[in-house]
């Protein structure tokens, strides 16, 4: 009798490793390649409205995008929120970049009551450029990111540290231009910066003094005001968090116990009344018995 692949006992011809893959709601790096297949549907013809379905789909409604790197000036970090997240991802394509995609190794999952955080420590960016010349660019570092635990598994903060990054040029290239020292001139110099264009890197800037906009814009879009208008609310609110006093918190109302008497000096108060009672009932007796001997006449 031949075994099965329902047969408890069944042999895979694959080896003792081969076995199915957990569904994929509990796998986040699926998510990651999910994204990267999003992003090489993108075509020419991808309008804002493609932007922003991409961001709604894989990052939540409060997410945070963090980039960390260290230039000739020093080190950066630039925070933006969901509002600015498509345009940050527009902007690299607009660099001359023609694929983007994420490799993630050896990254490690821990689960949390509401949440998933997935450590990457070797992640690298790999972006495709087609402008100024044909240049594959690879961006390792860190990313830290951390999922909605959810039938949606959207991204809810993403922080890429970058460390390092290397710009290659294939041979064939270099061959074609052997002979033209301008072109090798060229071709030796990099096209990025720790691996981001330079629209990148002004969109971050920029995103500097967009990011505390961003109540000004809502309030704008919300109520239809002027901007002069929407600078005046929004700073007569701050002045008034400023200035009023902080509340207190509300106490309870502490209700008084009353306090138990103990048992034995209830017992002995008990005794004590009770003896008392005796002694006075017995001096009502006498007291009844000489009053009363008092009014019998006496015979002579």
């Amino acid at each position: 009798m031949s075994s099965t692949p329902h047969d408890p006992f069944y042999s895979s011809p694959f080896g003792p490793f081969y076995r199915r893959h957990t569904p994929y709601m509990v796998q986040p790096e699926y998510r990651i390649y999910e994204m990267n297949k999003r992003l090489q549907s993108r075509t020419e013809d991808s309008d804002n409205l493609w932007w922003d379905a991409f961001a709604t789909e894989f990052f939540e409604d409060d997410a945070t995008l963090t980039l960390s790197f260290c230039l000739e000036d020093g080190p950066k970090r630039y925070t933006i929120g969901r509002t600015l997240i498509p345009r940050y991802f527009s902007t690299v394509f607009e660099g001359g970049v023609t694929d983007l995609y994420y490799i993630l190794k050896h990254s490690k999952e821990s689960y949390h009551n509401s949440s998933i955080t997935v450590d990457c420590d070797q992640c690298t960016m790999v972006t495709q450029h087609g402008k100024p010349m044909f240049t594959k660019v690879c961006t390792e570092g860190r990313l830290i990111l951390e999922f909605t635990f959810d039938d949606l598994m959207r991204i809810k903060t993403w922080h890429f540290t970058i460390r390092q990054y290397r710009e290659l040029v294939p041979r064939s290239i270099l061959a074609m231009h052997a002979q033209d020292p301008q072109v090798l001139e060229q071709l030796s110099k990099n096209i990025t910066r720790m691996g981001l264009t330079n629209f990148t890197l002004n969109y971050l800037r920029l995103c500097v003094i967009l990011e505390p906009m961003q109540e000004l814009m809502s309030r704008h879009k919300t109520y239809n005001l002027s901007p002069r208008d929407c600078l005046k609310t929004c700073l007569f609110q701050k002045w008034q968090r400023m200035v009023a006093p902080p509340a207190e918190p509300t106490r309870q109302p502490t209700t008084k116990r009353r306090k138990r008497k103990n048992s034995t000096s209830s017992t002995s108060n008990s005794s004590a009344g009770n003896n008392a009672n005796s002694t006075n009932s017995k001096k009502k007796s006498a007291a009844a018995n000489l009053s009363l001997s008092s009014q019998v006449p006496v015979s002579i």
